[in-house]
């Protein structure tokens, strides 16, 4: 029993571990990319967008925040933001959109599904409706990699559980 207590106080050291850059004092426009890394750590992915660098930092798949660190063609920070926002999702169009276009803005998907009857393909992500409700955003996509809906509802992870006799 000792030794399954300490395995469990190591493991959320090194859980906490990997969020703890996100506590510090975010970076600042202007800070190398390396001073990123630094304040932040290794970023979960990273995505080329013509010139630019996406740094992606990820607090899922259970966590409801992403942010994105945009690094210029100058190896320069120039954008720093939590992109799992209703503002940030209403920037995806429906039907001209791709994979790509959704990783760049929003990142990858907490959960990833099939929708056999429809073919569609659909990334689902975690995040606080109006900075409130827990909520998913669900992004559909065709075969061609292209977005064909986008749905949004409650997080059944929060959902309160009932249980009727």
């Amino acid at each position: 029993m000792r030794k399954t207590s300490i395995s469990i106080v190591v493991a959320a050291v090194f859980a906490l571990g990997g969020c703890a850059g996100l506590g510090g004092p975010p970076p600042a426009v202007g800070d190398s990319a390396d001073t990123v890394k630094l304040k932040l750590g290794q970023p979960t992915s990273s995505y080329s967008a013509g010139p630019e660098q996406l740094l992606e930092y990820a607090n899922g798949p259970m966590g409801q925040t992403t942010y994105m660190a945009r690094i210029g063609a100058d190896g320069r920070l120039t954008a720093f933001e939590q992109v799992l926002t209703g503002e940030k999702f209403a920037t995806i169009m429906v039907g001209t959109a791709t994979r790509d276009d959704v990783l760049h803005t929003i990142g990858r998907p907490a959960e990833r599904s099939y929708l056999p009857l429809r073919d569609f393909e659909v990334w689902s992500y975690r995040y606080k409706e109006s900075g409130v409700w827990n909520s998913m955003m669900h992004v559909h996509f065709d075969r061609g990699g292209v977005v064909r809906m986008m749905q949004n509802g409650p997080d059944p992870m929060y959902e309160e559980k009932r249980f009727f006799r």
